[in-house]
Formats: structure tokens, sequence, C-alpha cells
């Protein structure tokens, strides 16, 4: 019998896929919340009977269909997106505090957003979109082939890669905004990250990307949690620690400049869905990675519903808003959680 410090019967954990998909509930909740909530003056009980099919209302339908639903698949796809990516970040780089803004996607989506603005006045959705995915996707790009001169893609090389790079651009960045005033009010709205404006046509040209990276991680899930255990042991089970950290580098990518494509660099959300995952189910990788994104889309269900909430009628960015509460709840996980390791089990 298991018995804990102060000697008495401590109780069995559940099991971890008990963990797993106890938040899908949440998730489900969250969803149903953010289309009868939010913006438009269709109240909770209108909205409830469209969606049950007893309300036909062209403009509550316009309310739930164009307003309410975009946001809502919106904030699945980056949520889950950016809480995976953070885990897959965090389990190559083996550093816990590591974010999806490391590998220089966040500054070269927004290098692309604001040279498009500034020198070509790209400034619809559309092309926002386009030109974010392609700063991301850019940036990226550089920093693998920079970890890879002289040498192997080592975590130190990617964090120092990354690093110099972001400093680049962002220096770029504000170059170009000085030399446009209008072009900077335009990159302030969406440097914030919201998911005003979003369509769900513009969702479903990103989701064939996010798919792409959620089926790479998937199949990365044990070669990274043999690499987890050291290069070494990775190397005498059969994997390849360098193809798996480029391979796990371009899923990161992927998640990552589709979700600043479609929201914004919105901060913070792939360091805290992660590390909560963590906080739950420990270092087993599977679990690990489906819990963050199961999480991280949660997290961002819940910030974008206060964001239209807490300041009604007007809207608050959403990153500010995970940036304002979730500070909090790091340092309290870091605090009542000290010894939490990246290592497999």
């Amino acid at each position: 019998m298991f018995r804990s410090r102060g000697g008495h019967p401590s109780r069995p954990s559940p099991p971890v896929w008990v963990l797993a998909v106890l938040p899908v509930p949440l998730l489900i909740t969250g969803c149903l919340a953010s289309l009868l909530i939010g913006g438009g003056d269709v109240g909770p009980g209108a909205a409830m009977k469209y969606l049950l099919g007893g309300l036909d209302d062209a403009h509550v339908a316009m309310v739930v269909d164009t307003l309410r639903l975009p946001r809502t698949l919106a904030a699945l796809v980056v949520g889950g997106g950016l809480g995976l990516a953070g885990a897959l970040l965090q389990s190559v780089t083996r550093n816990p505090l590591a974010e999806t803004g490391l590998l220089g996607v966040n500054a070269g989506a927004a290098l692309a957003v604001v040279a498009g603005i500034a020198l070509f006045s790209l400034d619809g959705a559309p092309a926002q979109l386009a030109l974010a995915l392609v700063g991301a996707l850019a940036a990226s790009a550089l920093v693998l082939v920079m970890a890879a001169l002289r040498g192997g893609t080592s975590p130190l090389r990617l964090v120092l890669a990354g690093a110099a790079l972001s400093a680049t651009f962002r220096g770029a960045t504000a170059y170009l905004l000085t030399r446009d005033s209008a072009g900077y009010d335009r990159y302030r709205f969406w440097v914030l990250g919201s998911l005003s404006g979003v369509t769900t046509r513009m969702v479903v040209q990103i989701l064939p990307i996010v798919v792409l990276a959620v089926v790479i991680a998937a199949v990365l899930a044990r070669p990274m949690s043999a690499l987890s255990l050291g290069d070494d042991v990775a190397a005498g089970l059969g994997h390849r620690p360098g193809r798996v950290r480029v391979a796990a580098a371009v899923a990161v990518t992927l998640l990552t400049g589709a979700s600043v494509a479609l929201a914004g660099p919105v901060a913070f959300l792939g360091l805290l869905a992660p590390y909560i995952a963590r906080a739950v189910v420990g270092p087993r990788m599977g679990a690990l990675l489906w819990l963050s994104m199961v999480g991280g889309g949660l997290v961002m269900i819940v910030a974008d519903l206060g964001s239209r909430l807490i300041v009604r009628p007007y809207e608050a960015p959403v990153s500010i808003l995970l940036a304002v509460v979730g500070g909090p709840l790091l340092i309290w996980l870091v605090r009542s959680n000290r010894t939490l390791t990246l290592r497999a089990s």
C-alpha cells in the first residue's frame, strides 16, 4: 500500500486517460457559451433556440453564424495550435519556460505584416493572413538553417538562433514603423492579438496547415519521449535526435504561423497551456501533447469570452486578458509544482 509522507495511506491517482479526457466536456461547454454569449444583440435564449432549429430569424442567424461561430472556431484552432506548439517546443528544447515565439515565428510574421502595410499598402485581412504565414515560415526556416550550421540542431543552437533573428526582425519592424505612422496604427491593432474580424473562410484556409502539424506531432510523440531521456538514449533506441528536432520545429512553425496569421501574435498561451497539462498528467508525452492542445483551446475560448464581456459594449484584446489572468496563475503553478520535469516516464 502506498503511504504519504505523513504515514497515511495515499489515494491512487486516476489513470492518465481519465485526466486527459476530463477537459473535453469543459471545452464543449466553452464552445456552447461562446455561441450563446458575445457579439450582437442576441441573447442566449434566442441563440439556443436557433441552434436547436426552433427559431428562423435572419438577424439571429447573422449574429450566430457570421459573428460568433467564426470566433469560436478560430479560438479552438489558435488556442489548440499554440498549446500544442508550446508543448513540442518545451520538450525539444528541454526548457519548461520555452514559448512559441522562441523560434522567431512571431517576429517574422510581424515583420512581414508591417512590410506589406508600409511598402505595399496591403492591409486587408486576406493579405495580412498570407503575409503573416509567409513571414512565420520564412523566419523559422532561417532559424533552422542557422542552427544547423557547423553542427547539429541542438536545443541551445535553436534557442540562440531564434533569439538572434527575433532581435533582428524586431529592429527591422521598428524601422519600418517609424517611416509610416498610418501603418503603425493598423499594425498596433493586429499586434495586440484579437479574434475580431475573423471569418469562417479564413479559418478554413488555415485548417489544413494545422491538421498537418497535428499529424506530425502525433508521429513524433514516441521519438520525443525517447529524446527527453537524452540524445544517446534516443539514438540507442533507434531514433535520430537531429531529425526529430527538425520535424518538431517544422510542426511548431506550422502551428504558430497559422495561429499568428489568424489572430496576431497571441502571447503567453504557448507557455501556459503546456505547463498546466504537465501539472495534470506529468511527463507522459502522448497525454501531454493531447492535453496541451485541448487545454489551449479551452483557455483561448474562455479568454475570448472574457474579452467580449469584460468591457461591453467594447472589446479588450485577448492577449492582454491572457497576460493579466495567466501571469498570476502561472506563478501559482510554479510555486505549487516546483519539481516539474521534462523527462519522460
